[in-house]
C-alpha cells in the first residue's frame, strides 16, 4: 500500500480470524495507531461476511490487515492455512488490497493485557478477539513506519 499523502488519513482495519469469532480493529494511516472494534460471532460464513460488509460500508477501509497464525518456529498449521484463505477472500469480495501480519502470540499477549486491566470472565472473553485484531493491526502499523511519509 502506497502511504497517505501528508494530512491525508486512510482507514485500516484489522482482523484476527478464528473459526468460531473474528476480531475487529480499526486505525488510520496518519495516526498509525489501532483501537478495538469489534467481534463478530458466529461460524456460518453468509452471517459474517455480511457484518464485515456492513463494517467495510460504514468504514470505507483502503487497506485490510489479516493475522496469521503460525507455530512458534513459524512453521504453518491448519488455521494458517483458514487465515489465509480468509484473507484471500477479504481481497476478492471487497477489491482492497490485504495485507498479512504474523501473529504469533497475539491472543495470549492480549489475554494478558486485558487481566492487567482487570476485565474478568465473560467479558474479557468477548474481548480478547478484538484486543487481539488490536494488537495485528498494531504491529502492521510498526512494521510499516518507515514507509510513512517524511
Amino acid at each position: 500500500m502506497q502511504p497517505a499523502a501528508r494530512g491525508e488519513a486512510d482507514t485500516v482495519l484489522g482482523f484476527d480470524f478464528g473459526t468460531k469469532r473474528i476480531g475487529v480493529a480499526i486505525g488510520n494511516t496518519l495516526l498509525r495507531v489501532a483501537r478495538p472494534l469489534t467481534t463478530i460471532g458466529g461460524e456460518a460464513n453468509a452471517p459474517r461476511f455480511a457484518a464485515i460488509s456492513a463494517l467495510i460500508g460504514e468504514w470505507q477501509p483502503r487497506l485490510l490487515v489479516v493475522g496469521r497464525p503460525v507455530h512458534a518456529d513459524g512453521s504453518e498449521h491448519a488455521m494458517t492455512v483458514r487465515a489465509d484463505r480468509f484473507a484471500r477472500q477479504l481481497g476478492a469480495r471487497y477489491g482492497l488490497e490485504v495485507a498479512r501480519v504474523d501473529e504469533r502470540f497475539t491472543t495470549r499477549e492480549a489475554e494478558a493485557v486485558l487481566s492487567a486491566a482487570g476485565v474478568r470472565g465473560a467479558d474479557r472473553r468477548a474481548a480478547r478477539d478484538a484486543a487481539a485484531a488490536q494488537l495485528i493491526l498494531q504491529s502492521w502499523f510498526d512494521e510499516t513506519r518507515n514507509d510513512r511519509p517524511a
